[in-house]
C-alpha cells in the first residue's frame, strides 16, 4: 500500500503548541499548530498536558489528540 506523501508517519511534541512532525515522503519539520485548534473538540488539547498527548494515527494517519480532535495532514505538511 502506498500513502499519501502528506501522511503522518510519527509526531513529538517539541514544546506546548509546537509538534515535530515526519512524514510519508520523508519530510520532517516543526509545526506550531496553537492558531488551528479550535471549538470544543479541543478544548482539552488546548492545555499543556492535554497537547502532549498528540499521537500519529496509523489508520487516519494524523496527528490525533485522546477526544477525537485531529488536524487535517495535508494542511500540516504545508506548513512544515
Amino acid at each position: 500500500m502506498s500513502l499519501p506523501p502528506f501522511a503522518i508517519t510519527a509526531v513529538s511534541v517539541v514544546r506546548h503548541g509546537v509538534l515535530q512532525l515526519t512524514f510519508a515522503d520523508g519530510l520532517t519539520g516543526e509545526v506550531d499548530v496553537r492558531a488551528r485548534m479550535h471549538g470544543p473538540v479541543f478544548e482539552r488539547a488546548r492545555t499543556p498536558e492535554g497537547f502532549a498527548m498528540a499521537t500519529a494515527d496509523p489508520e487516519t494517519m494524523t496527528v490525533v489528540w485522546p477526544g477525537g480532535a485531529d488536524l487535517a495532514p495535508d494542511t500540516l505538511y504545508e506548513r512544515v
